[in-house]
């Protein structure tokens, strides 16, 4: 079919000429769907315990000026096509995989680590367990979560769920429009929070954990020299994400995290859609 066939194809499925047949187009999309849904079917984990009834978006908005651990753009778009001249709209993107509200595949940091493409969808609906160290994280912007952080969690709520992702909130997550975000001294030092590698380490030996989150820039604290958390969890096979948001919004237990991670191929991570239902 010629390209100016396919254009016209594409405009008039887009602008449609009746409502019998937009209709006729998604419910052709959603059998469609069903089907593939059916096909590629799998078990999920025991994430819910029961019936949610509200939910939270924990995802950011990514745009260009998103801030990055390396304080450069990482997000591009250009509109190709726009409603006025050809009667659709359509963006090309170009973005670095750990942009934005994102997760970070064990490939990351190792040599032939999982790829994102690799995690296993009922690895990516797992419970959440949210530690709290937004007080401490007021006073100290190299602040931590330690070993000791997730026993109290434990002391208070019980053992963690089987295979949750356990997820720090420090208060971050407002400060996203802020340069306080980056927190970078006069030496370029960034300070703020993230988890301390004794803790990942602790969750790796004592409990059965899927990933690990943060609502900052990096699984390591700001000025971490080694990343030193990066290296020893990721490389174990779990995922982790940074740059969550609206942790305020979700109980410390109870909720479900579901991370709609991306699958290209050989992906070290990616920007993700991130939500909770509880």
């Amino acid at each position: 079919m010629c390209h100016a066939c396919v254009m016209d194809s594409v405009k008039a499925r887009m602008l449609g000429t009746s409502e019998i047949g937009r209709r006729a187009l998604f419910k052709g999309a959603l059998g469609l769907a069903g089907v593939a849904a059916a096909g590629a079917a799998l078990k999920p984990a025991p994430a819910m315990a029961q019936t949610p009834g509200q939910m939270a978006d924990m995802t950011h908005m990514l745009h260009p000026d998103f801030p990055t651990f390396f304080g450069e753009q990482q997000f591009w778009e250009d509109q190709l096509f726009n409603f006025d001249e050809h009667g659709f709209n359509l963006k090309e993107l170009r973005v670095n995989e750990h942009t934005g509200t994102h997760v970070d595949s064990p490939m990351h940091f190792s040599a032939d680590g999982m790829s994102v493409d690799e995690i296993p969808v009922d690895k990516l609906i797992v419970p959440l367990a949210v530690v709290d160290i937004r007080a401490r994280a007021a006073e100290n912007a190299d602040a931590q979560v330690t070993p000791d952080d997730l026993r109290a969690w434990m002391d208070r709520h019980g053992d963690l769920p089987a295979g949750a992702c356990v997820a720090m909130n420090s208060g971050w997550g407002p400060k996203i429009d802020d340069p306080s975000f980056r927190n970078a001294d006069g030496e370029g030092v960034m300070h703020f929070p993230g988890f301390h590698v004794e803790a990942v380490q602790m969750l790796m030996e004592e409990a059965d954990v899927s990933g690990i989150a943060v609502d900052t820039l990096s699984l390591d604290h700001g000025m971490s020299p080694d990343f030193a958390t990066h290296y020893a969890w990721l490389p174990s096979g779990r995922w982790g994400v940074e740059c969550l948001a609206n942790l305020d919004a979700v109980p410390a237990t109870g909720a479900t995290l579901i991370v709609g991670a991306p699958k290209h191929r050989r992906g070290t991570g990616g920007p993700a859609r991130v939500f909770t239902l509880f």
